[in-house]
């Protein structure tokens, strides 16, 4: 049984260390994304904050995975961080435009902001969003401090991307940094990811989590448990939430989704994961061996 009730996933598809464990060995570049669509139904597809993907690509993409799979893509950096939301129409438009043909499979569109962008720029958010076009679904993450510190401030957030239907994204680096800060998978990544005080926020149907983990796998245990409350309440609700694994080295972001859902599957009716293409091989392999 596949996974639902949720989204579950990744940053993105293309690791090619995840040949030989999520991957089949041998695998290629070209097979991963859709070996990738039949474990989990979500990814972030953070390439797109680098740069609008060409039409082959957004068509490959759609081919290689089933209706029921979701692209969390962010509006690139240019329209973000560079532009920072002003005169950006049609930059906006030439995107949504290249990646309307994924369909439903589009999910909720990541608007990332950069911590510059803060309590004085409200009113050009408020101006940008009400351009957008209610055929796409957006939802943003902000990292300036003083929206999580500042409780009034963050009320008036949280209004006014109600008041457009926009999810709020939470990007919860907590564990990250309750682990050994001196791992040499842990320390530019501490300079990267932002030290927020997050608390669960949900807005609307569909949440997002990105939750960084730290790469000892010990580590990690309180925060997913903290977190795996709150999608079981979120669940219970009646909302779809996303829950996006990080890891500095991404390469162990499979097994921290995996270990999610297990944890999930207790107490809700989540779905079963299904195995891993990789590990599939190495059973079938391990019981030829027998004869």
């Amino acid at each position: 049984m596949a996974i639902h009730g949720y989204y579950l996933g990744c940053p993105f598809w293309g690791l090619k260390d995840w040949v030989g464990n999520l991957y089949r060995k041998g695998s290629r570049s070209g097979d991963f994304l859709a070996q990738y669509a039949t474990v989990f139904n979500s990814v972030e597809g953070n390439t797109s904050f680098y740069g609008v993907p060409s039409a082959e690509s957004v068509e490959r993409w759609k081919e290689a995975t089933p209706e029921s799979f979701r692209f969390c893509f962010k509006l690139p950096q240019e329209i973000t961080h560079r532009k920072k939301l002003q005169a950006v129409d049609r930059d906006v438009t030439q995107f949504l435009h290249r990646m309307a043909p994924l369909e439903s499979r589009l999910g909720p569109i990541m608007v990332q902001l950069p911590p510059s962008f803060g309590p004085d720029r409200l009113a050009v958010l408020q101006r940008f969003l009400a351009t957008l076009p209610s055929a796409f679904r957006f939802a943003i993450e902000v990292r300036h401090l003083m929206f999580y510190t500042d409780s009034a401030l963050s009320q008036r957030l949280d209004d006014l991307l109600s008041h457009f239907a926009c999810e709020r994204v939470l990007m919860d680096t907590k564990a990250l940094r309750s682990g050994d800060p001196d791992h040499p998978e842990v320390q530019g990544a501490l300079q990267k990811k932002p030290n927020l005080p997050i608390t669960p926020i949900a807005l609307g149907s569909h949440p997002i989590l990105r939750f960084v983990a730290h790469p000892v796998a010990a580590v990690n245990g309180p925060d997913l448990e903290r977190w795996r409350q709150v999608l079981v309440r979120w669940i219970g609700e009646g909302r779809e939430p996303y829950f996006f694994a990080h890891c500095p080295n991404d390469f162990h972001s499979p097994p921290l989704a995996r270990r999610m859902h297990n944890a999930l599957r207790k107490e809700v009716d989540v779905g079963e994961m299904p195995e891993w293409p990789g590990e599939v091989v190495e059973e079938v392999r391990g019981q030829l061996s027998l004869f």
